[in-house]
């Protein structure tokens, strides 16, 4: 088992009289900009900085209001070498930020409250390589939760952030740009932002760095109702909710976030550190199988004899294949197959116990292929890379983070490679296990008339 890369932090810069937390006391220029200083001393990678409060029942605000207070903040940041990002739902306010020198574009709406907003993130992808945080919400939030029922919260907001990609990629925007929020308190109970914190990894598997924005929100004080009193008196100098956020932030960190958004930066940064320290102590540990230190009695309950990757079972030869997906990206070594882009085409065969799956019918219990098959082209049609080898690696990762897989063996295709021989196919394929020693990794040429060139020419 690898240790996961860091988490990025995000520190919220509210200036504003009303946001939840703490509006009112960044609402000055001065103040906004030293407090974005202080959080960027205290590990803050990027400064969130937000002119409207989106708190369910807050006071709409015109956008021009908005942009008075934001654009000299975020023009101050940036001449500092401050990373800003821009918290808006409004496509003015979006474009002059990002002309003010934001290079990130952070809509709870996920493009969907004003409808000019995905062609200014799409202008500020294609001429600024800024970024575009997807957000899930059903609109402006109800503090009633009239808009809270869901089916299934965790299927239902991983299938609404697939189609808003769609739109933003239709729209223009670099998919290797977008990062998706599942949008934590936005027309969703406390106990259902635990359930897409618990689910996590359905969000992950679309293939995008993922946001979590759960600071002092409303589910920490629910879930701290029980504790008693004494644990966050009054006179505390933190926010009794900021113990709890650093906490959620460790979590999600090992649950595959890309970034957390918070307002207490320092917490996080300390608990982030702990969970890199702790997995990367795990990373380099022998698992106790291996070495022989199973407890006792552990071989012995059925539920370990059916995942246990060391012992021979009914369910280890079981595989699901995926072959001949077809994505059109633009890797490659040459600056023409960057710019006009080509066909890649990926195999795919992961590694599962299919017997629960075929005991209940139920399609929870294995491996939904559509969702494979989405979760893959995502990952091929990221941010633009050098070699093919680079790619394979990128879409196992991707498998092996689908509940259940054990292993997965990825094959990329690159048929029109820009090779100066006849040749059919040239193609990479690697083989990788979940928590387990790298595999193996070949290339190679399919029916050449000729010998096929492997060096960079032809990744």
């Amino acid at each position: 088992m690898s240790a996961p890369a860091a988490v990025v932090v995000m520190g919220v810069l509210n200036v504003t009289p009303d946001s939840f937390s703490d509006g009112g006391r960044w609402e000055t220029p001065g103040d906004a900009i030293a407090h974005a200083r202080a959080l960027v001393a205290q590990g803050a990678q990027i400064i969130d900085v937000g002119g409207e409060s989106t708190r369910p029942g807050a006071v709409p605000v015109d956008p021009e209001v908005e942009r008075e207070r934001v654009l000299g903040v975020i023009a101050a940041l940036t001449a500092d070498g401050i990373e800003v990002s821009i918290d808006t739902i409004h496509a003015g306010t979006a474009r002059a930020a990002v002309a003010a020198g934001a290079r990130i574009i952070n809509d709870v709406s996920g493009g969907t409250h004003d409808p000019e907003m995905l062609g200014v993130a799409a202008e500020a992808s294609r001429e600024h390589g800024a970024r575009f945080v997807i957000g899930h919400w059903r609109g402006i939030p109800d503090p009633e939760h009239g808009r809270s029922e869901y089916r299934s919260v965790v299927e239902e907001v991983r299938d609404a952030l697939a189609g808003l990609v769609r739109a933003a990629v239709a729209a223009g925007v670099a998919p290797e740009h977008l990062i998706l929020d599942p949008g934590l308190g936005f027309d969703k109970t406390g106990e259902q932002g635990w359930e897409l914190l618990a689910g996590l990894d359905a969000i992950t598997a679309l293939g995008f760095p993922v946001l979590v924005g759960a600071s002092r929100k409303r589910m920490i004080a629910d879930a701290l109702a029980a504790v008693p009193g004494a644990v966050t008196p009054a006179a505390a100098p933190a926010h009794e909710r900021d113990l709890a956020t650093a906490v959620v932030s460790a979590l999600a960190a090992r649950a595959g976030a890309w970034g957390v958004r918070v307002h207490d930066v320092g917490g996080s940064v300390q608990a982030l550190a702990i969970e890199r320290a702790w997995s990367r102590a795990g990373a380099a540990r022998p698992s106790e199988r291996s070495a022989g230190l199973e407890p006792a009695g552990a071989s012995d309950r059925p539920s370990d004899r059916a995942i246990d990757a060391s012992e021979p079972s009914a369910g280890r030869r079981d595989r699901i294949s995926l072959t001949g997906l077809e994505v059109f990206a633009h890797h490659g070594v040459f600056d023409f197959e960057r710019e006009r882009g080509q066909r890649f085409i990926v195999d795919a065969e992961v590694a599962v116990d299919l017997r629960a799956a075929s005991g209940t019918d139920e399609l929870a219990r294995t491996v939904h292929y559509g969702e494979l098959a989405e979760a893959i082209v995502a990952a091929v049609r990221r941010d633009p890379v050098d070699l093919i080898e680079t790619v394979a690696e990128r879409v196992a990762a991707v498998a092996l983070g689908f509940a259940g897989v054990r292993s997965a063996r990825i094959t990329v295709h690159k048929p029109d490679a820009p090779i100066d021989a006849v040749f059919t196919d040239v193609s990479v394929t690697v083989e990788r296990a979940a928590e387990a020693a790298p595999g193996t990794s070949s290339t190679q040429g399919a029916g050449s008339a000729g010998p096929a060139r492997t060096d960079g020419a032809a990744r």
